[in-house]
């Protein structure tokens, strides 16, 4: 079986390629499909130029690859922060991962949930799109940590992503490469899953 593949499949990606992102690998999240192929992100510590605006390495050339695809999926999501700090006002931060890179207008939404494993009833709060996310393969979503009711985040909470469809709150989401295709917008139980989870410390 052969190293790369022209799916939107994650095996599809080269094989030496960590899922970690830890200091000193390459990462497949950093890894996207564009019309030239295979492509590492510029600004990356794997592609060794930190010129976020330079122009992405051809790891391997896959003509119109992007475009044969079809609509950009989501590949993962991640809670960005360490920790949740109530001097920031439990301020929380989700990136979304894509395959490809997606243009977007407007301002969409998506939810993090609270457990109030520490007490209380679970909670749903709203996080929106930063602005600047458009034409990358991650969008960046924040917004306010909360607990319903009026009660108040307390240690042992857990802070984790739903599985749900992001909400374009009157805005558009597409494939970059093919501008008249929708991009996905669920974030399906199997991504919800893998994706990490922040506790409430005191």
């Amino acid at each position: 079986m052969g190293l790369w593949g022209a799916s939107d499949s994650d095996e599809a990606k080269p094989k030496n390629l960590s899922e970690a992102n830890t200091a000193g690998t390459y990462n497949k999240k950093e890894v996207l499909a564009a019309n030239s192929g295979w492509v590492q992100k510029a600004g990356t510590a794997a592609s060794g130029n930190d010129n976020a605006d330079a122009q992405p390495e051809v790891l391997v050339a896959i003509g119109g690859l992007a475009e044969a695809l079809g609509g950009a999926t989501i590949s993962s999501v991640q809670i960005v922060n360490s920790e949740l700090d109530q001097s920031e006002g439990f301020q929380i931060s989700v990136d979304v991962i894509y395959n490809e890179n997606v243009t977007v207008t407007g301002s969409p939404l998506m939810i993090v949930s609270n457990s109030r494993a520490g007490g209380g009833s679970a909670s749903n709060q709203t996080l929106t799109m930063n602005a600047g996310g458009s034409g990358t393969n991650k969008l960046n979503f924040t917004g306010p940590a909360v607990a319903g009711g009026g009660s108040t985040i307390v240690a042992g909470d857990v802070i984790s992503i739903p599985a749900q469809t992001i909400d374009l709150n009157g805005g558009t989401m597409k494939d970059t490469a093919n501008t008249s295709v929708n991009a996905e917008r669920v974030i399906s139980a199997a991504v919800s899953a893998a994706a990490n989870t922040i506790t409430v410390i005191a």
